[in-house]
């Protein structure tokens, strides 16, 4: 696919990763309508992106909602004339260990709302958009569509972090089954899974641990948004690329 022709749906585009594809969408002539529920970074995404060669388009949604998501892509959609791709980026974090103990010898849980809220945004979340977003690009005869999953290498399981890592193991075990079911109707399905990189999200995660965190890749440093950029444009331009993720994380080994 072109990055000229390209017309994309991508969540959480309102800053981090998110941002920057919008943004390098745009810049590559492509129409973009970014979600996310951060309205107002939306607006200032709208008014940096007016002087590209692209357009993109900000508009509200909550990807853990069904039903907003179902209102959102019909409105991408529209926005669009007809979408061919979606990013699934939107994601949070909410850290905690599954059982520990404070400083006084109290027992701390995991809180199942913790858990629950990350599984939906993380999980849910994509499942909702890629099921809105076939179903809407096959009742309208699209041919060709790319669907992106931002998954990441705490995958494979990270202290504190049950619940995200089980969301990112899940999606791209979505992505291997979606590229299989929907590649008969011209889908390609392909997964991205960023290592430590420098975005707002890692405000949850405290100095040490990035520290800590940083010491275990060998290249020694965290990665930037536009190198995972760079992942998504070969996906996105390689049209014999399905039902993979690849690894953009600077040889960590975490």
């Amino acid at each position: 696919m072109k990055l000229e022709d390209v017309r994309a749906i991508v969540t959480g585009a309102a800053s981090g990763i998110g941002r920057c594809i919008a943004l390098e969408l745009a810049r590559a002539g492509a129409l973009v309508v970014g979600g996310d529920i951060d309205v107002d970074r939306l607006q200032e995404l709208e008014v940096e992106s007016a002087n590209l060669p692209g357009k993109i388009y900000g508009v509200h949604v909550d990807v853990a909602n069904e039903s907003l998501v179902k209102s959102f892509v019909e409105l991408a959609f529209e926005k669009l004339g007809s979408a061919n791709t979606l990013v699934n980026n939107a994601g949070i974090l909410r850290d905690g260990l599954l059982v520990s103990c404070d400083e006084e010898g109290w027992l701390r849980k995991l809180p199942t709302a913790q858990w629950k809220r990350v599984i939906d945004v993380n999980l849910t979340g994509p499942f909702y958009m890629t099921r809105e977003f076939a179903a809407t690009a096959m009742e309208r005869n699209i041919s060709q569509s790319v669907i992106i999953n931002i998954s990441s290498i705490t995958r494979s399981g990270n202290p504190g972090q049950s619940n995200y890592s089980a969301s990112k193991a899940g999606l791209d075990a979505l992505t291997r089954t979606w590229a299989l079911e929907l590649a008969n109707r011209g889908f390609r399905v392909g997964g991205i899974a960023p290592g430590l990189t420098e975005t707002p999200i890692l405000g949850h995660v405290s100095k040490e641990s990035q520290a800590d965190m940083i010491s275990k890749i060998p290249l020694g440093r965290m990665g930037q948004p536009y190198e995972i950029w760079q992942a998504m444009r070969f996906i996105l331009e390689c049209d014999y690329f399905t039902g993979r993720v690849i690894e953009v994380d600077g040889g960590a080994e975490f």
